[in-house]
């Protein structure tokens, strides 16, 4: 059986259906209440109060059924009669039966009545506060009253119309609360939706605690796609600007060469420097175009022999660097990015034999985090300047110096990049131990 017909019935925004599922319960259980009460509650009651009374009528109608004229039998009733609050008339009058109105209890009523008081001709329900009937005795008919209040709960639709009245302040109450849960979820829309369209609207954390979690997550998002536009565009620049002094180089050894003359092998050597020079730049940055992307996914290994495969791995490619210490079980599992790891821990210690003399990595493998700390003897970077130097393309040394290594200032940002893929942080700070800088990349578990 297709349902697109229900489908298209269906609100299309989120507080439309929102409303709806708050709204359906709150009518179901009202009209299931109502049933109940009617059907069950207010019927039984009306009945248990009828029958009893029933007993009363019989009682009545008994004495005077066996006393031998009908005057001797009002004059026997009337000692009951008085304590039971019945009012015994004779002979009856004419009773027409009928109910005013919407009369509930009255059905209920007239049929434990004839049910269970015999010889009665008519039930009169048209007064709502009394209950008058007319028996058949042996002596001739006799009218029978009592008060209504007897055989029918008073006010009963107070409940129905209490519980229409809960129900309503309710759905209210709780669509005023529902609106305000749904604002963020709005708002947090709207900016991804202008920021869809080229546009960044301020956004402010507000709701829930998974409402806050999902535009904590979206503005994470919106930095880094931010960032990465920024230094997509850093990186051209930078291309054009660092290629440019190995290129007017090569350009004025070319130009300086005599065709007919054998070539100087100095020369060739100092152009061969320069292709290498731009071999490394162009490397650099493809090495920071992949850092974004972070290959792979998440592995679970043994991050400690890692990280000391990584400083192995340094010092036969010829770096002075050492590993410090190794903090931890070295058989416990991280989930980590090893290609990614590697770029950033790579990158640290290439930078810090660049602008020092030697290195040192310690790591720390404990239940919260993994910590890799790369220090250095070198000058450092004063605390003024720390968080200029995490941009991409940033060298702290004036006129963008090549002399000094073949950095393109990619190095801390590419270590920085990692760590915030894998929800962690790059934190610089001074070597109390070698004076120079300390990077700690720390990625939680």
């Amino acid at each position: 059986m297709s349902l697109d017909w229900l489908k298209r019935l269906m609100p299309r925004g989120l507080y439309g259906r929102a409303s709806l599922i708050l709204v359906l319960p709150v009518i179901v259980v009202t009209l299931v209440v109502s049933v109940m009460f009617l059907q069950r509650h207010f019927d039984r009651v009306t009945r248990q109060m009828t029958s009893s009374m029933a007993h009363e009528v019989r009682l009545v109608a008994g004495m005077i059924e066996a006393a031998p004229t009908l005057a001797a039998g009002l004059d026997s009733a009337n000692g009951v009669t008085g304590p039971l609050d019945l009012a015994v008339e004779a002979p009856a009058r004419d009773l027409s039966e009928g109910r005013e109105g919407i009369d509930f209890s009255g059905r209920i009523v007239a049929q434990e009545i004839r049910a269970r008081v015999p010889g009665v001709l008519a039930v009169d329900l048209a007064d709502k506060r009394r209950v008058r009937m007319v028996l058949e005795t042996r002596h001739g008919p006799v009218q029978i009253a009592f008060d209504r209040t007897r055989v029918s709960a008073s006010n009963p639709h107070q409940l129905l119309v209490l519980m229409l009245f809960s129900a309503l302040l309710t759905t209210v109450i709780a669509s005023i609360f529902l609106r305000n849960q749904l604002r963020p979820i709005r708002r947090l829309a709207r900016a991804a939706e202008a920021f869809g369209k080229g546009r960044s609207v301020p956004y402010r954390l507000a709701g829930a605690t998974e409402i806050r979690k999902a535009g904590a997550a979206f503005v994470d998002m919106r930095a880094r796609i931010e960032r990465q536009i920024e230094q997509r565009t850093l990186m051209l620049s930078g291309v054009s600007h660092d290629l440019r002094t190995p290129l007017t180089r090569l350009r004025l050894g070319l130009s300086m060469l005599d065709p007919a003359e054998p070539p100087d092998p100095d020369e060739i050597a100092a152009m061969e420097r320069d292709v290498d020079d731009m071999n490394a730049l162009v490397d650099a940055f493809l090495d920071f175009a992949r850092s974004d992307a972070q290959e792979g996914e998440p592995q679970r290994l043994a991050p400690l022999p890692f990280i000391a495969t990584l400083v192995e791995d340094g010092r036969r490619a010829g770096q002075p660097v050492t590993l410090a210490a190794l903090e931890g079980d070295p058989e416990e599992l991280a989930a980590f990015r090893p290609e990614a790891l590697r770029r950033a821990v790579e990158n640290l210690i290439a930078n810090a034999v660049r602008y020092g003399n030697r290195a040192e990595v310690e790591a720390a493998l404990t239940p919260r985090a993994l910590r890799v700390t790369v220090e250095d003897d070198g000058p450092g970077i004063p605390a003024s300047q720390r968080e200029e130097a995490l941009k991409a393309f940033t060298r702290l040394d004036p006129a963008r110096n090549q002399d000094r290594g073949q950095g393109v200032g990619l190095g801390l940002s590419i270590a920085l990049d990692s760590a915030r893929a894998h929800g962690g942080h790059l934190r610089l700070g001074e070597s109390q131990r070698l004076g120079g800088l300390k990077a700690e990349i720390v990625i939680p578990r």
